[in-house]
């Protein structure tokens, strides 16, 4: 009776354990890694759970900190554009794959570059709850067997949701 009531107090709280950590790159170059890169797919916070055309703009600041600037349309490709305006802290010994990205003071959400090719084309940032999930990429479109590689990618990483594909206008 007592090893029956332990083995289920065990597997309850196995049951509760923090999610395993979301694996970082193990080096990102923060220079090349600036710069535009358009949402491909994503499992969404809440306001951008309806975004077309959204971009993320990274842009290195003087003390080190990264200026982010996210613009999408609600919506519709007709839709006004909206925007937000996060601070990134580099998370130090971490070569430079996790950030600390603040919307609101003094709350920062996990940020890991969880993939990155080798040409700084194609990226996924997820999070260890694996609540949400970017792929983005330096064009607005992407070839179908590169997309389906980056979405093995997002389930290899413990993600259980499909990613939303971000409607984008090709033509650029």
């Amino acid at each position: 009776m007592w090893r029956s009531f332990c083995a289920g107090i065990t597997a309850i709280l196995a049951g509760c354990a923090a999610p395993a950590p979301m694996p970082p790159v193990a080096a990102v170059d923060l220079d090349r890694f600036m710069g535009d890169w358009y949402v491909i797919a994503h499992i969404p916070s809440w306001p951008e759970r309806n975004a077309y055309d959204a971009v993320e703009s990274y842009r290195l600041l003087p003390d080190g900190r990264v200026q982010t600037d996210f613009r999408y349309r609600d919506g519709s490709f007709d839709a006004p554009v909206d925007t937000m305006h996060p601070v990134a802290t580099v998370r130090p010994d971490t070569g430079n794959a996790v950030w600390g990205m603040q919307f609101i003071w003094p709350i920062k959400a996990e940020y890991v570059i969880a993939y990155l090719d080798e040409g700084y084309q194609t990226t996924i940032i997820g999070r260890s709850k694996r609540d949400y999930v970017w792929i983005m990429a330096r064009v607005p479109c992407l070839d179908d067997a590169v997309y389906a590689d980056l979405l093995r990618r997002v389930t290899a990483l413990g993600y259980t949701e499909s990613p939303r594909k971000v409607p984008q206008r090709c033509d650029r």
